[in-house]
């Protein structure tokens, strides 16, 4: 089982703590589930900093049988583009993943390889949303991508369409990032909006292109582009904004701020 790596230090680490910590995410945020939702963008920080701005999506996520999570790959090991089998723990309890969705995944591209999950931060921080809302009724698929060229996650993204359309289940797909790091708010915003404009679109060229003639230094450029690609090709045709927000709208400081964006795909 690959175990929480996370627990204690982006969310609380113990269960009746967690739960709470949840609530008080989730608080005041309406359960409005949407289910022509096929995709989402939901940040990975710390929940202090952007569980706001997840629960605003999670709560309008509709259940499913399988979430499909792409993520980054922070650390660099393991295998470029990796999908995990293991079933994951968290102090909400064991996610299993969805194995039959795995087996069918092209695997060109893709490799099984639980070395390139064992530190990475940015799909581990969904599952508690997940199961707070789902409990156990679920199962997940854990995609990490270290590649960010374009050709790539168009390739990544042709083959989870394929996939989704060939299974009959109910998927998913979230992608987990953050967007600019370490600009002043004003910049961050102005930055954030520009590429935001490209994912609502659902044009990945234009996201491409946008994120590197403003070096915006969002961290999830692959898991966010192989999700556009994959939503568009079943059937998603417009992107909506839920919430935008910084880290200085917690602590105050907005000289070098993150942002965090919350967006569903439809």
């Amino acid at each position: 089982m690959r175990r929480a790596v996370v627990a204690g230090a982006f969310y609380e680490g113990e269960r009746r703590s967690l739960m709470n910590q949840l609530q008080n995410c989730f608080s005041g945020i309406p359960r409005e589930k949407d289910e022509g939702i096929i995709g989402a963008v939901v940040p990975h920080a710390g929940y202090m900093y952007s569980g706001r701005v997840a629960a605003s999506v999670y709560a309008k996520l509709p259940r499913a049988d399988s979430f499909v999570i792409l993520g980054t790959n922070h650390q660099g090991i393991g295998s470029l583009i990796a999908v995990s089998k293991e079933a994951w723990g968290t102090p909400l309890g064991e996610v299993e993943v969805d194995q039959a969705f795995v087996d069918a995944l092209p695997k060109q591209l893709i490799d099984v390889d639980e070395t390139a999950h064992r530190y990475e931060h940015s799909i581990e921080v969904q599952l508690p949303f997940l199961q707070y809302l789902f409990d156990k009724n679920f199962q997940f698929v854990p995609i990490a991508i270290a590649l960010t060229d374009e050709e790539t996650v168009r390739e990544i993204g042709d083959d989870l369409a394929h996939t989704i359309a060939q299974i009959d289940k109910k998927v998913v797909l979230i992608a987990s990032s953050d967007f600019s790091h370490y600009e002043p708010d004003r910049i961050a915003r102005e930055k954030d909006g520009y590429v935001i404009e490209a994912i609502k679109e659902l044009n990945v060229a234009k996201f491409y292109k946008r994120v590197y003639e403003r070096n915006v230094t969002a961290c999830g450029i692959a898991p966010i582009a192989v999700m556009l690609h994959a939503a568009k090709k079943l059937g998603a045709t417009e992107g909506n904004v839920v919430t935008y927000a910084t880290s200085g709208d917690i602590t105050g400081d907005t000289q070098a701020v993150v942002g965090y964006g919350g967006i569903i795909i439809l």
